[in-house]
């Protein structure tokens, strides 16, 4: 427990410090989002307040080889090389994410580095190597070019989804919380302390910044945020043992609504990667939604699912729910879609 309490405490408090420094220095980078456009906040608001939770994450990641007597050893053969994956990639992804903050790349550049982010995932061998059969209940293994695809879809796709879901003030660092506080609990369960920790230091350094980021903001997460906290996410599900069902589920909603934002961009005859409001969260705050309500329903909706998919066991009730959430989702947005007409 005191391992446990160290983990969540040292980044939530670096964090927690740092947020207002690195705002700072945002500030005097002129990197700052102004209202205009797509951009409906009020005042200069600086990005990069990112920066501050992976911070905070690595040096949490650090303390068990400081004081290896006080935390728990590793108990799965792979870890080391996922460690090394998990520390690469997210230096990769907020290196990345800090110079498109200052530069503003183009979408080519940005899938360029989460296409090398999904490639060091493969490297570490944190992959999609086989999945469940629900009806079978036998596993079904890829081969190795299914495999690197599948995991470079899965990273590529987890770290879009956060970047775009960060629209409203305090959602994406909130969403990511709750899937991070899923994840402890899911690998306490299985006894994989030491993998836990993982989750853990991420849910601190996220809970110390979301002061500065909850409705009105102080200061965004930015590109760096966002590709870091997609990346984590995306790797600590593989390394959780966390079935796909089961992220599907805690991430159903900002998943279809990136899904259906391709597709009606696809068929509009724009490029996917076009920013615009179409967005489930964008219609809401756009229809009248406070950030704050908007936030609650989709922090709600994680909770609810990640606490499913911990209680449910059965790899065919999973299936149900998914196909029951996947339906509701695609209600929520389309019915979105029709009233933003």
């Amino acid at each position: 427990m005191l391992a446990y309490a160290v983990t969540f405490l040292v980044p939530l408090a670096v964090s927690l410090g740092m947020t207002p420094l690195v705002a700072r220095v945002a500030r005097r980078l002129h990197a700052v989002d102004v209202p205009g456009g797509r951009r409906r906040h009020h005042g200069n608001i600086p990005r990069m307040g990112g920066l501050a939770v992976v911070v905070g994450f690595l040096l949490a990641l650090m303390l068990p080889s400081l004081f290896p007597s006080s935390f728990p050893p590793t108990v799965d053969p792979n870890q080391p090389v996922w460690f090394r994956g998990l520390i690469l990639g997210v230096l990769v992804a907020a290196i990345g994410g800090l110079w498109d903050d200052l530069r503003d790349l183009p979408p080519a550049h940005q899938m360029g580095i989460q296409f090398l982010c999904a490639l060091i995932a493969i490297w570490a061998t944190l992959f999609i190597e086989r999945v469940n059969n629900p009806l079978t209940n036998e596993q079904v293994v890829f081969p190795r070019p299914i495999v690197w695809g599948l995991t470079i879809f899965w990273v590529m796709g987890m770290m879009n989804t956060v970047n775009w879901l960060d629209g409203v003030d305090g959602l994406a660092a909130s969403v990511a919380g709750v899937f991070s506080l899923v994840l402890v609990v899911h690998l306490t369960q299985r006894g994989l302390h030491s993998v836990a920790l993982w989750p853990l230091a991420l849910l601190g350094a996220v809970v110390g910044f979301l002061p500065y980021n909850w409705p009105p903001a102080r200061v965004f997460l930015g590109s760096v945020g966002s590709y870091s906290l997609g990346y984590l996410m995306a790797v600590l599900g593989i390394a959780a043992g966390a079935k796909v069902a089961t992220v599907l589920l805690v991430l159903g909603l900002p998943i279809m609504d990136v899904a259906w934002q391709i597709w009606r961009r696809w068929r509009a005859g724009h490029s996917p990667f076009t920013g615009d409001r179409g967005h489930l969260h964008l219609r809401l705050y756009d229809r009248g939604w406070s950030p704050r309500r908007i936030l609650l329903l989709y922090v709600g909706w994680t909770a609810v699912m990640g606490t499913l998919a911990l209680v449910v066991s059965s790899r065919a009730l999973k299936l149900i729910l998914l196909v029951v959430v996947g339906i509701i989702a695609g209600g929520i947005l389309l019915w979105a879609t029709r009233q933003g007409r």
